[in-house]
C-alpha cells in the first residue's frame, strides 16, 4: 500500500468569496474538498466551473470547492480582473489567488484544469487534469461520505462561501452585440442572461429578452432562459422569411443556438442538444437538433449559413436555419496554431467573428493564440499572432506584433479590421494593405466585441465596464492610430525533459468508479499526437486507437510543444441499463530535448489514487 499524501497548506495572495476570511485546510477539516486550479481564459476550465455546479448542489453539507487561480495571461494576475471575473462566471465557491502559480507547483498541476480531491482527514485522495470529470467525482464522493461517516470524520454543515454584495447595473458584463435594420442595438447581457435591446444611442433600455436567471427555456420573451449567451447574429431577411425567426443567438454555457423572434422576442432552440460535444470529429451535415455543441462563442453570416466561433473545441462550424442542419467547418480539434487548408488547421478558443465589406473573407479572432487569422478561399491563414504562449501589446508590422486574448473583429469598409484586444484593453487595427497594427483606443475594461452603426461610428462592448463605448471617428483611418512598443510576454510552464530518440507516451486510464471500458461500437480508445514545430517528432505524429505510442524525438530540435487528444469510452458496470460515458483530454504539453531525459512521458487521463 502506497502512503497516503498530506494535503499541501493552501496560500496565496488574497482569498475571494469569504468574507475577508482567510481559510486554512485545518478550517475545511471534517468536509470533502475539492480544488479546481483554473485560469479564467481558458475554456476548459469555464467548462469545469458549470460541471461543478450539480456537485456543489447536491453535496452542499459534506463537500467544499476551492478554485485556486493560476493565471496564464499577464491580465490575469491583476486581482480586480480576477474579481470581476468571478462574478462574471457565477462562481460560488471560495477562490484561492495564486498570481506566481506556487500552489500549481505544490499540486504538481500541468494543465489547465486540473482537480484534486482531498479527504476530510486532509489527505489527497485523487487528482484529474481536464473536464469531464463530474461524475465520477460524484461517484468518489459518495465513497468518501460513506467511509468517513463510519470513522466518525466527516463533519456536515455548511461550507465557507460567503456572496459578495448585488451589482447595480443595466448590463453586467455584456458579450456581443450586434445592429439591428432599425438601427437599435441588441446585446448579450452575459452575466444576466438575457438579451437587451438598446437604442442607437448604446444606453437607453428599449426591452428585455430573457428571464435574466440562468436557464434553458424557450418561448416569450419574458421566460425564456439563457446560459450566459454571447454572439448574436442577424438573418438575412429572405433567411429570417422561410427560417420563421429574424436572429441567431450562441447560449454559451447551454451549448446550443437560439432563434429569436424580434417582434414578439420569442425564443426557440434551433441547434444543439444541450449535451457537449465529446466525440470524433467528421465531415457530414447533420440534424441540428440532433447534433452536439461546445461552447459556441460568437456566429456570423459567412458562405450562405451561419458559422459558429466553437470556443470549446477550437473549431468553426456551420449551421443552415433553412436546411436546419449542421456540421464542422474548420479545425482538427488540436489546440495550437496552424494554418492551411480547412479541415486541416490548428484553432485554439476561437472567440469573435466577423465578415469583410465584401462578403470574400471571414475575419477571426482566436483568443487563445492571441491571434487574428482569416478564412478565404477554402484555406484558413494568420494576419497577427505567434501561438499559444506569446502575447503582449506591439504595434507595427503584423509579423512581429502581439496581441492580448483578443475576443472581437470588426471588419471595416476601406478592408482592414479592429481587434477587440481584451487583455490589453485596447482597440486596435490591423490594415491588409501595409500589414500593420495600430492602437486606436486603449484604458477600456475588457473590450470583447466591437460594431459598425449605421452612421460609419463604432461602438465597443467594454464588457468589465458593463457598458457600450462609442470611439472617436479616427479609430477607422490609419491616421487615427498609434504604435505602441509595449512588454512581450511569453508563458513560461515549467517544460519536461524527454530524451533524444525514442520516448513512449502513456495515457493512463483508469475508469470512474462503477465504469468499465466499452467496446460495443468499436475501439474504446483513440489517441492523437501532433507537434510544434512539426519536425520535433520524426516518428509517432497520427491518430490510433492505443493510449501507449512510440515518439521518436528528433535530437536537431531543442524543444517544443507536444499536442495531445486522448478519450476513452466507458459504460456502467454489472447494471441493467447502462449509461455510456467519453472522457476526453487535449494537453499542450511543453517539452525540452535533454540528454540522459526520461524516455517515458506519462499523462493521467482520469484521476488516479495519489
Amino acid at each position: 500500500m502506497s502512503a497516503r499524501v498530506r494535503a499541501p497548506e493552501l496560500r496565496g495572495r488574497a482569498w475571494l468569496n469569504t468574507g475577508g476570511r482567510n481559510l486554512t485546510l485545518r478550517d475545511l477539516r471534517g468536509h470533502c474538498v475539492l480544488i479546481d486550479f483554473w485560469t479564467f481564459c481558458c475554456i476548459n476550465c469555464l467548462h469545469v466551473l458549470d460541471e461543478l455546479r450539480p456537485l456543489e448542489e447536491k453535496y452542499a453539507d459534506v463537500l467544499v470547492v476551492i478554485g485556486v487561480h493560476s493565471p496564464k495571461f499577464e491580465h490575469e494576475k491583476d486581482p480586480d480582473a480576477l474579481a470581476a471575473a468571478v462574478e462574471r462566471y457565477g462562481v460560488h465557491h471560495p477562490v484561492l489567488d495564486d498570481p506566481e502559480l506556487d500552489m500549481w507547483q505544490q499540486y504538481a498541476a500541468r494543465a489547465w484544469p486540473t482537480l484534486a480531491v482531498i479527504d476530510p482527514e486532509g489527505y489527497v485522495v485523487a487528482t484529474m487534469a481536464g473536464e469531464g470529470h463530474a461524475e465520477g467525482l460524484a461517484r468518489l464522493i459518495d465513497e468518501l461520505v460513506a467511509t468517513h461517516e463510519a470513522k466518525g470524520t466527516l463533519h456536515r454543515g455548511d461550507g465557507p462561501y460567503v456572496p459578495p454584495p448585488g451589482p447595480e447595473t443595466t448590463l453586467r458584463f455584456p458579450g456581443k452585440a450586434v445592429v439591428l435594420r432599425d438601427g437599435n442595438l441588441l446585446v448579450s447581457d452575459s452575466a444576466r442572461h438575457s438579451l437587451v435591446e438598446l437604442a442607437p444611442d448604446g444606453e437607453t433600455v428599449l426591452r428585455r429578452i430573457g428571464s435574466g436567471s440562468r436557464g434553458r427555456a424557450d418561448g416569450p420573451a419574458g421566460a425564456a432562459g439563457f446560459s450566459e449567451p454571447q454572439g448574436v447574429c442577424l438573418l438575412p431577411e429572405h433567411v429570417a422569411e422561410v427560417a420563421g425567426y429574424d436572429l441567431v443567438v450562441a447560449d454559451t454555457v447551454n451549448h446550443l443556438l437560439r432563434g429569436v423572434r424580434l417582434e414578439t422576442g420569442e425564443v426557440l432552440t434551433v441547434a444543439g442538444t444541450g449535451r457537449q460535444w465529446r466525440s470524433t470529429v467528421d465531415d457530414h451535415a447533420h440534424d441540428a437538433l440532433s447534433v452536439d455543441l461546445s461552447s459556441p462563442w460568437d456566429l456570423a453570416w459567412y458562405d450562405d449559413r451561419i458559422v459558429v466561433a466553437m470556443a470549446g473545441i477550437h473549431q468553426l462550424w456551420w449551421f443552415d436555419p433553412i436546411k436546419r442542419t449542421a456540421g464542422m467547418y474548420a479545425g482538427t480539434t488540436v489546440e495550437a496554431l496552424r494554418d492551411g487548408p480547412l479541415a486541416e488547421v490548428w484553432m485554439a478558443q476561437p472567440s469573435g467573428l466577423s465578415v469583410s465589406a465584401d462578403g470574400s473573407r471571414l475575419w477571426i479572432a482566436d483568443s487563445e493564440t492571441s491571434a487574428v487569422r482569416y478564412v478565404q478561399n477554402g484555406v484558413l491563414g494568420t494576419a497577427v499572432g505567434q501561438g499559444l504562449f506569446d502575447f503582449g501589446h506591439v504595434d507595427g508590422p503584423a509579423d512581429r506584433a502581439l496581441l492580448q486574448h483578443p475576443l472581437g473583429v470588426c471588419a471595416l469598409p476601406d478592408g482592414s479590421v479592429l481587434i477587440a484586444d481584451t487583455y490589453n484593453g485596447a482597440v486596435r487595427r490591423y490594415d491588409p494593405e501595409t500589414n500593420l497594427v495600430g492602437t486606436v483606443a486603449d484604458g477600456l475594461a475588457e473590450p470583447s466585441d466591437l460594431v459598425l452603426t449605421a452612421d460609419g461610428g463604432v461602438l465597443v462592448v467594454e464588457s468589465a465596464a458593463h457598458r457600450l463605448t462609442r470611439l472617436a471617428p479616427g479609430a477607422l483611418t490609419a491616421a487615427g492610430a498609434s504604435t505602441v512598443e509595449g512588454p512581450r510576454h511569453r508563458t513560461e510552464r515549467e517544460p519536461t525533459d524527454v530524451a533524444a530518440g525514442e520516448v513512449t507516451l502513456d495515457v493512463v486510464f483508469t475508469p470512474a468508479p462503477g465504469q468499465k471500458l466499452d467496446d460495443t461500437f468499436g475501439p474504446s480508445t483513440r489517441l492523437v499526437v501532433s507537434a510544434s514545430p512539426p519536425e520535433l517528432l520524426l516518428e509517432g505524429a497520427g491518430t490510433g486507437t492505443e493510449l501507449s505510442r512510440r515518439l521518436v524525438v528528433n535530437d536537431a530540435v531543442p524543444g517544443g510543444v507536444l499536442q495531445v487528444t486522448a478519450q476513452a469510452a466507458t459504460c456502467d458496470a454489472d447494471v441493467e441499463h447502462a449509461a455510456c460515458h467519453l472522457t476526453r483530454q487535449d494537453w499542450g504539453v511543453p517539452v525540452r530535448v535533454v540528454e540522459g531525459a526520461a524516455a517515458r512521458l506519462p499523462l493521467v487521463l482520469r484521476g488516479l489514487d495519489a
